[in-house]
């Protein structure tokens, strides 16, 4: 029987800065798929999206697909804040209480959740963000912050959590953010090795 893994994130998700092989999601895709594995990699990314966003959106797209297991990639926007760091996208407070909310949401599908830690930035490309024309900024203190709400969550709820807080290099960010081509390589690697090791369904 054909299984099924959702994975629900922002542009990094969707492959933004990968224009050789379509970002770590796709490379995961077609991992699967030439190895023969029963199963499907369904890429539910949006550019743009924090978790506010996902929440509006969650629901009707698992009833669409009936996921067996459930990746959340979602946060580095939540952290990103506008001119100044008292106003983030989505507060420290609100995004715990939407994490809580997806996880509510995605045990109607599955027990098989997973999240996926956040990448750091190079603050010199992103502070603030060349192609908004408001200050809108990232920087790795307050992604540290958000990374840790998101590890805080997943360890109270028994969720496994992919760290990649420290995994690639700033050579390896395309334009301070998205990851390059082999930035998603690494990423595809070390989520990949964990669902062959770590998930019992696979």
């Amino acid at each position: 029987m054909l299984k099924r893994i959702c994975v629900f994130g922002d542009s990094i998700t969707w492959g933004g800065g990968d224009v050789k092989n379509g970002g770590w999601v796709q490379q995961l895709r077609h991992y699967f798929e030439s190895n023969d594995y029963d199963l499907a990699i369904y890429n539910q990314g949006v550019s743009g999206d924090n978790s506010s966003n996902l929440l509006t959106r969650f629901e009707v797209e698992c009833k669409a697909r009936g996921p067996q297991i459930i990746i959340f990639a979602i946060g580095i926007n939540d952290s990103q804040y506008i001119k100044t760091k008292d106003n983030p996208r989505v507060s420290i407070e609100k995004f715990q209480d939407n994490l809580k909310e997806l996880i509510k949401q995605a045990k109607n599908f599955t027990s098989n959740i997973i999240f996926i830690g956040l990448t750091k930035v190079e603050e010199e490309k992103v502070m603030p963000i060349p192609w908004s024309d408001e200050d809108k900024f990232y920087d790795n203190d307050n992604i540290t912050k958000y990374n840790n709400i998101i590890e805080k969550i997943s360890k109270e709820n028994n969720l496994p959590f992919i760290d990649l807080m420290d995994l690639l290099n700033p050579s390896e960010l395309e334009d301070g953010l998205h990851p390059n081509s082999d930035g998603h390589t690494k990423i595809f690697q070390t989520v990949k090795d964990f669902l062959l090791t770590s998930i019992k369904i696979i």
